[in-house]
């Protein structure tokens, strides 16, 4: 039997504790503790920006780090977002500006995304291709992702 190891996390806003083996992976954490879906897991190895999350206001890959490292931070998942009748701009931009198909990457980019834009409200084309160049979509080809983000920008900026 393996050692349980306590983890008090604030998810969202709301606090948790649970006890989880050391080796169990955040995203994993999220996911099978706490029924998060929205943090995919993609190449299990931080390349493919699928299980990005907002960790104490920064953007990082959860399938890098363990659990018990989040022990006492603050993390935001992509449900934090919106809801379907009240979509962040961000949600909002990638919908009107068909940035998604498939859909599995798009919480990674909007959790990539969210903090960039918060501490750079009004980023160039080339500032946002940046930003998402640890991200991999199979799908859109990128350039509506950056549509989006631009799109988003302004709205954010204007208070809409």
């Amino acid at each position: 039997m393996s050692k349980l190891f306590p983890v008090t996390v604030t998810v969202n806003g709301q606090k948790y504790s649970r006890e989880v083996e050391a080796r169990m992976l955040l995203s994993d954490f999220l996911r099978h503790e706490l029924g998060l879906m929205g943090t995919h897991v993609g190449c299990e190895h931080g390349i493919c920006g699928a299980c990005t999350i907002i960790f104490d206001g920064e953007a990082v890959r959860s399938c890098l780090m363990f659990a018990v490292q989040a022990n006492g931070h603050n993390i935001r998942t992509v449900e934090s977002l919106g809801t379907p009748d009240n979509l962040h701009p961000l949600q909002e931009s990638f919908t009107e500006k068909h940035a998604l198909q498939c859909g599995f990457c798009t919480p990674g980019f909007l959790m990539t995304l969210t903090p960039f834009l918060e501490q750079n409200p009004r980023p160039t084309e080339e500032q946002v291709r940046e930003a998402i160049d640890g991200n991999i979509c199979r799908c859109t080809g990128y350039e509506k992702i950056i549509e989006a983000t631009l799109d988003a920008s302004k709205k954010m900026s204007s208070g809409k």
